[in-house]
């Protein structure tokens, strides 16, 4: 892995984490719908423009046309809608936790559903990993902890591991950027129904909202998920995913840095275990290098 590699998955690792606590600040003082549908918008429309003075075009091929539709509704509007709901009630750190198990689910998801097998260093990771959430959630839910809005996110988390299966076809063919806007428009397009039947458009108007907003339509929305289209090019899904190993770390660590939430020992202490668990998941994955 060289070092530009290296750059762009921390700097994915970063900004996707950093989404849950930008998301926490917007739900404090705008309906959490259409401000989703709303930063889709926006975002697709950037991408989209981006992309044709780029010289790309709208001829992409059929996997990556049914792989943009399937990731736009699975990760943007499933995964993020039912995140952005569920921290009306929860805490950023938790909702990042939950979702930073999406290696583990994917793994878990191929072993089970697609034949995949699993080697006994990924097995203990398996086990590690959902320890480590069970570890912090069983501490937490003692704190008082939301359990719809913890199911919610649980249900977010298997949304977005069947996107990460369609990821493949909507990475290659090139058109990236423009892959990357449409499916925004995919997810303003899908919460837009949803937030008019459910949702009162009240906000209220303040910096924090304005700046949160602008930040995760920008960095997180449309950055990240460039940054990783790209990375998977450069280095493939398995190696890229493996920078999903610092998730825990920084969604915790952000959310602690700027919204003050609680950091306990046993936080800290399952957020590593779930780190190694990970990380020996996406290890046993990589392709062993001739001797």
């Amino acid at each position: 892995m060289d070092f530009k590699a290296l750059f762009m998955g921390l700097a994915f690792a970063f900004m996707w984490s950093s989404a849950f606590t930008s998301a926490r600040m917007i739900v404090a003082d705008a309906p959490p719908l259409y401000s989703l549908s709303f930063r889709f918008l926006i975002s697709g429309l950037i991408g989209v423009t981006i992309a044709r003075m780029l010289g790309e075009t709208w001829n992409l091929t059929r996997g990556q046309w049914r792989a943009t539709i399937i990731f736009g509704i699975c990760q943007n509007a499933a995964y993020l809608g039912l995140n952005f709901i569920a921290m009306q009630w929860i805490e950023a750190s938790a909702a990042a936790i939950i979702a930073s198990t999406l290696p583990l689910m994917v793994a878990a998801a191929g072993f089970l559903f697609m034949g995949d097998k699993l080697k006994p260093v990924a097995v203990a990771g398996l086990v590690a990993g959902f320890g480590g959430v069970i570890l912090i959630m069983g501490a937490r839910f003692g704190g008082g902890l939301d359990p719809f809005g913890v199911a919610l996110c649980v249900l977010a988390a298997m949304a977005l591991t069947i996107a990460t299966l369609a990821l493949r076809g909507a990475s290659s063919g090139g058109n990236v950027m423009m892959v990357v806007g449409l499916q925004m428009l995919v997810g303003a397009v899908a919460l837009i129904g949803p937030a008019l039947a459910f949702e009162t458009f009240e906000v209220h108007w303040t910096p924090r909202l304005i700046l949160a907003f602008l930040y995760t339509t920008l960095v997180p929305g449309l950055a990240a998920t460039w940054v990783w289209f790209m990375l998977v090019q450069r280095i493939g899904a398995v190696r890229g995913a493996t920078f999903h190993f610092l998730n825990p770390f920084f969604g915790v660590a952000i959310a602690a840095a700027l919204l003050g939430e609680g950091l306990g020992l046993t936080d800290v202490i399952g957020v590593a275990i779930i780190m190694a668990g990970i990380l020996a998941v996406q290890l046993s994955k990589a392709p062993s290098r001739p001797i």
